[in-house]
């Protein structure tokens, strides 16, 4: 049997501000969750991680999303781990990339989300790894969100 090839999906954002990739990234993991989908968050770094473990809990009022810190002396017992670096999380079903490269690991995930807000930067970063999802042979869908 073949495996099954990761599917890739890009949101862009109109706004510039780095916060909007950290909102969207905490409404897509909700609804991930609602749908019993195991999720992880890459970040870039260890400080994004932790304003997202923040954001996690307080993005929306009445919103409840169980999550943990990946911890590499431990498997994570939340259907929803943050990290950063290139240790491998879990196979879950949803990787939520906000780190500016593709980890190494983005393949045993069946679902792979990029979330680019509109800075330029960040939009670069993006086509990079756009670019990089192709040369893999995968085919990204785009999707513009307002």
């Amino acid at each position: 049997m073949t495996e099954a090839a990761t599917r890739v999906s890009f949101y862009v954002l109109e706004a510039q501000e780095p916060v909007a990739r950290l909102d969207f990234a905490c409404r897509l993991t909700e609804k991930a969750y609602k749908l019993g989908q195991r999720t992880h968050l890459h970040t870039g770094n260890s400080s994004e991680a932790e304003a997202l473990d923040r954001m996690l809990w307080t993005f929306r009022q009445g919103s409840f999303i169980p999550h943990e810190r990946q911890d590499a002396a431990r498997p994570p017992v939340a259907p929803v781990t943050i990290g950063s670096g290139s240790d491998a999380p879990p196979p879950f079903d949803l990787l939520i990339n906000l780190a500016d490269e593709v980890p190494d690991f983005f393949r045993q995930f069946s679902r792979v989300a990029e979330i680019i807000d509109g800075s330029p930067a960040c939009r670069e970063a993006g086509r990079n790894r756009h670019r990089f999802y192709r040369q893999q042979s995968l085919e990204p869908e785009t999707h513009q969100i307002g």
